[in-house]
């Protein structure tokens, strides 16, 4: 399905720490990046992995602003936590403006990349970082990556983005950037916004009401959503609204905190489930937007058991040649946890036997999904000239 695929990645990515116990920590990526490796996923002839260029002032400020980017340059030294810095979710560390303007630079590059042809999908996992508001960190976020490669794209004159969040947790950064801008569609499956941080993402969360009403729709989950209740209100609202919007380029937050072991959130689904979902969006890239596909990571605590695994399948998903579930992971990949001295055992499958079966929405169940499903097509769908209760659209 795929064509060329490019994947962002330097050990120099590593360098975004927010220390030791933070649970957004680095390894999670370094062991993504090396279970990747060891199941060959990284050698498919389709993958061409790419070094990042830091992202320099010119592109940072197509979001933030510049009093924002000098209290990050100062922060190591003189955190301000009227900026989001020096806090228990945002603490400083030396080296942190350039580690997160690194990051940036890679998710621009990946959509520089799916621009110019180069690339049909690109991939950054170390990017994603989509709680970062314009004048302040936030949610472990400094930059907001991907909503500076979405401006960065529509400089290039994009009439019509789509921007695309897994991630347990509301993308409300983007969200933020992008209200008043009928150009882009954020479109934000999470937790319900009553018992998870950033306490935003209801579904009548639309858009600006007077410049872009339509350009935001938000499902909001109810605590302990499985695989199949995902998939069935992914599907019920996420095709619909990215057909009708017709986009000209899909963005995607991978984030898999959605994971029933992550341990700041609570739904329940398994590294199948978030196979799955990775597979949606690929398969949409293709039919609406000629597979022009800009995947990032995000969210997802799970280190060991969750993470890699996820976001190998997802790199295994760009690249067209999807890894089988019950692909063993390599022995060497589990010494290598346990050399490393994390807690979490390592597991020794890429799957969870997780079953990623679903029927259909329909207007006339009742379950706690189908409700949120209900209620976001109610807030969302007429924008879109479609019917809220008619299971066609």
């Amino acid at each position: 399905m795929s064509d060329s695929v490019a994947v962002v990645w330097d050990d120099a990515l590593l360098g975004y720490t927010l220390g030791g116990d933070h649970p957004l920590h680095p390894v999670r990526l370094d062991l993504t990046m090396r279970l990747a490796d060891g199941l060959g996923v990284l050698a498919s002839s389709r993958i061409d992995v790419v070094a990042p260029t830091p992202a320099g002032t010119d592109l940072l400020t197509l979001v933030h602003d510049p009093a924002y980017l000098e209290a990050v340059r100062r922060a190591p030294t003189h955190p301000d936590p009227a900026y989001g810095l020096g806090t228990a979710d945002n603490p400083v560390f030396e080296g942190m403006y350039d580690a997160a303007a690194l990051i940036t630079g890679g998710s621009v590059q990946a959509a520089e990349l799916v621009h110019s042809g180069r690339a049909q999908h690109a991939v950054n996992i170390s990017g994603g970082l989509h709680h970062a508001m314009p004048d302040r960190a936030s949610g472990f976020c400094l930059f907001n990556d991907a909503a500076i490669a979405i401006r960065w794209l529509l400089g290039q004159g994009y009439e019509r983005i789509a921007y695309v969040d897994l991630d347990v947790h509301h993308g409300d950064g983007v969200q933020a950037v992008f209200y008043d801008d009928p150009r882009v569609l954020t479109v934000s499956i999470h937790q319900t916004p009553l018992t998870l941080f950033p306490g935003t993402g209801f579904p009548e969360e639309t858009g600006h009401p007077e410049k872009a009403l339509g350009s935001a729709v938000n499902i909001a989950l109810p605590n302990g959503t499985d695989d199949s209740g995902w998939l069935r209100a992914f599907s019920a609202v996420v095709p619909g609204v990215l057909r009708a919007f017709s986009p000209q380029i899909l963005v995607t937050q991978c984030g898999c905190d959605t994971h029933h072991e992550d341990p700041l959130a609570d739904l329940a689904l398994t590294v199948d489930g978030q196979r799955a979902g990775y597979r949606a969006v690929h398969e949409l890239a293709h039919e609406i937007c000629d597979g022009r596909w800009i995947a990032l990571g995000g969210g997802g605590y799970g280190l060991v058991r969750c993470v890699p695994r996820a976001w190998t399948h997802l790199l295994a998903e760009a690249s067209g040649e999807q890894l089988d579930p019950a692909t063993a992971i390599p022995q060497s990949w589990r010494d290598d946890v346990v050399a490393r001295g994390l807690r979490a055992r390592p597991p020794t499958h890429m799957t969870e036997g997780g079953y990623t079966g679903f029927s259909a929405w329909d207007p006339f169940t009742e379950s706690r999904v189908d409700r949120a499903i209900g209620r976001t097509r109610k807030a969302s769908y007429p924008w879109f000239g479609l019917d809220p209760d008619d299971p066609r659209d």
